[in-house]
């Protein structure tokens, strides 16, 4: 099998992008290079040509398919209003083998194509395919290995992806040769034994945890040995039980083995807001945090930005410019823009235990500040710039706290306004928070132009704000905040992002002792994960922070960025009974799977799941949801788990077509399907295309 397409771009920083416009099909033979390919049999071509391999990762977070292929139609989060990638979510008849396109009705051209993983993979995969050929023209068995490293880990890595999507791909392992239009459609066992054997060739390679190229943390011995360990769990999970069971017991073993040596060079953050919430500006010391195990970089440099640059800002805040009356304006500076794209479900929320784990708190961004007096001109309701504009309530459906109330109204009064009886609204003046201090306000019964709560008589009511269904309030997640681009955020964000650390090894360790059914080192590893997440004493729970403090270390007006990053959370209104304190909790686990948190037990009894295995499963899959909400892997482990289907049913209102038997894997694009020829140049038949598609598309 031969493919007819690379790409390689060798900049003069040095700094070299693997990436070209995904509407293309990796069959048409392209080649954009300003050297001839003997240049890669020198030490010098071959390395460049390795540090280009860091631009293929980056695509993954330049677009809506960040978002769309990665946690849409999953049970964690939901669609807003904007429905620019729909059929990822509702499942409907527009996720097909076609790309869903202004062309065949869809609202705009910025729907996740069904083809762009496909083709993008494949580019990456032929820089790579050239690296392993030419690497036997170098003497220096030192930059040999490490090029060869690489190359195999991005192969692996692409070809993982592939897999994990669509479940059996073209394993293209040569560099191109002409025109092919005739390739052999490899199973998924062949998939996943070419994955599993890159990545076992990548983690021998690796010289342990040289840290050579790219910004940020970069790929080395640890980063091998994750994805190894995630490529044999896969390998043994429910999706392929048709075929694995001869893998299953040395799989795991291994998979165990290669865990053990990421954590032991990646140990966990002490503090949760480490991972994300304290980031700070470029290349700030979070970034290099010792439990980030692989991230995509990207920095002010022009070379990361348009289509290779992060724009994963965009996606997750709710729509503040519009249901905040004109209080909260986008920029100065909300840490990105309100697009409204990914909507926690009531599941997210509730998988939390409000009031013992503090990763809730710092993930979350509960309250936005006013920033604009904007259409307020007269102001009758004497709201200052930098009072709180937006408040967002988390609290539990058996709280009747707020039954009463009537929340955000654009036109209330102060005699209307929405209080707080217990007289625990926090002080608004930014600064004044602390992480170990703060106080509370003395301006009881202050006016809020938008706030609202989950739960009204026992009632899910978040979906009703001002009474608009679907409304677009709602607290996101704070994982891509970034205030360092553009002071209006027009930009893309200057922030690496983070796609392996040691926070999910952990889980696919424990999640690999359940299969063996040794639940008391899952247990132990739970615990490990659970202890970071709980406060720890002397924390002050109402305190928050996120990326938006990055704006300060811009040239950018500070008072204006005082104005919307107000240094608060709203955990004491969204747990009216908590006494203020700053202790200890306490999450561990006494026993596993059996009495679990309430939190899960209720998920367990709504999903009908039993026996020992079950729970333990659906409860990593839970304590997988607490830890990495947002890290852009949902679909691809319950698509593994076989659990995609029940969870996105039971939590995600608006995946109606979701469908058995099909939705566990992604539409063979048409268009590679079309230009594919026989070995006597005729087109496939409808049966031969068919043949490759997966079932029901």
């Amino acid at each position: 099998m031969k493919i007819n397409k690379y790409l390689v771009g060798v900049l003069a920083t040095g700094a070299l992008m693997g990436t070209t416009a995904c509407s293309e099909s990796f069959l048409d033979e392209k080649l954009d290079t300003s050297y001839n390919t003997d240049y890669f049999e020198t030490p010098e071509g071959l390395e460049a040509l390795t540090v280009s391999l860091y631009g293929n990762i980056r695509w993954h977070f330049g677009y809506e398919w960040a978002y769309g292929i990665t946690m849409y139609g999953t049970d964690e989060f939901t669609m807003g209003n904007d429905n620019t990638s729909e059929p990822w979510n509702a499942y409907n008849n527009n996720l097909g083998p076609l790309n869903y396109t202004k062309a065949v009705g869809a609202p705009n051209d910025n729907c996740p194509a069904v083809d762009a993983l496909w083709n993008e993979m494949y580019y990456g995969i032929a820089s790579c395919n050239t690296i392993i050929s030419k690497a036997n023209k170098i003497s220096d068995e030192s930059v040999r290995n490490r090029c060869l490293a690489h190359a195999y880990f991005l192969r692996g890595y692409n070809f993982y992806r592939l897999t994990a999507q669509y479940g059996h791909c073209v394993l293209q392992t040569e560099p191109a040769s002409g025109v092919i239009r005739n390739f052999e459609d490899a199973t998924p066992e062949e998939c996943w034994e070419q994955v599993i054997s890159d990545l076992r060739n990548a983690y021998n390679l690796f010289e342990g945890e040289d840290a050579r190229y790219g910004q940020g943390v970069t790929w080395c011995k640890s980063t091998a040995a994750h994805w190894l360990a995630k490529a044999l769990l896969f390998r043994v999970s429910e999706r392929n039980d048709s075929w694995n069971s001869a893998y299953k017991t040395s799989d795991i073993a291994e998979a165990i083995e290669a865990c053990n040596y990421a954590i032991s060079k990646h140990p966990l953050t002490s503090d949760y807001s480490n991972l994300y919430a304290n980031y700070t500006g470029v290349n700030c010391a979070i970034e290099s945090d010792p439990e980030i195990i692989m991230a995509s970089p990207t920095n002010a440099n022009s070379n990361t930005k348009g289509r290779y640059g992060n724009r994963t800002l965009y996606y997750f805040h709710s729509q503040f410019s519009n249901y905040s009356g004109g209080w909260v304006a986008r920029g100065w500076v909300t840490g990105g823009k309100d697009f409204q794209r990914v909507v926690p479900t009531e599941y997210t929320y509730g998988i939390y235990d409000h009031v013992n784990d503090a990763r809730l708190w710092k993930t979350f961004r509960t309250v936005i500040g006013a920033n604009t007096l904007k259409n307020n001109a007269n102001n009758p309701q004497q709201l200052e710039l930098g009072d709180p504009a937006v408040v967002f309530i988390l609290n539990k459906k058996d709280d009747h706290t707020y039954d009463g109330y009537q929340f955000g109204a654009a036109n209330q009064t102060p005699s209307s306004s929405f209080t707080d009886d217990a007289g625990r609204l926090p002080d608004w003046t930014h600064g004044v928070n602390t992480p170990t201090a703060g106080k509370f306000t003395s301006k009881k019964g202050q006016w809020i132009p938008a706030a609202s709560v989950l739960y009204q008589n026992g009632q899910w009511v978040r979906d009703n704000f001002k009474g608009t269904p679907r409304c677009n309030m709602y607290a996101h997640v704070n994982k891509t905040t970034c205030g360092d681009g553009a002071k209006d955020q027009a930009d893309d964000s200057y922030r690496d992002v983070t796609m392996t650390r040691s926070g999910e090894t952990y889980l696919m360790r424990a999640e690999l002792y359940a299969r063996q059914g040794n639940y008391a080192q899952a247990m132990q590893d739970i615990n490990a994960i659970r202890a970071r997440a709980s406060w720890k004493n002397g924390e002050n729970r109402s305190y928050y922070i996120d990326g938006s403090q990055a704006a300060y270390t811009m040239s950018v007006d500070a008072a204006k960025v005082d104005n919307t990053l107000l240094t608060i959370n709203s955990y004491y209104l969204s747990n009216p009974e908590q006494p203020w304190t700053t202790a200890a909790s306490d999450l561990t686990l006494k026993s596993f799977p059996s009495n679990l948190p309430a939190e899960d037990e209720e998920v367990m009894q709504k999903l009908g799941v039993s026996g020992d295995y079950e729970r333990a499963l659906h409860f990593i899959l839970n304590e997988r949801t607490r830890e990495l909400i947002g890290e852009w892997q949902r679909w691809e482990t319950l698509s593994r788990t076989n659990t995609l289907i029940k969870r996105a049913k039971a939590f995600n209102p608006d995946a109606t077509g979701i469908t058995a038997g099909k939705h566990e894997l992604r539409p063979i694009p048409q268009t590679f399907l079309d230009q594919m020829k026989n070995a006597d140049g005729t087109n496939l038949t409808d049966d031969q295309k068919a043949a490759w598609q997966n079932p029901g598309y």
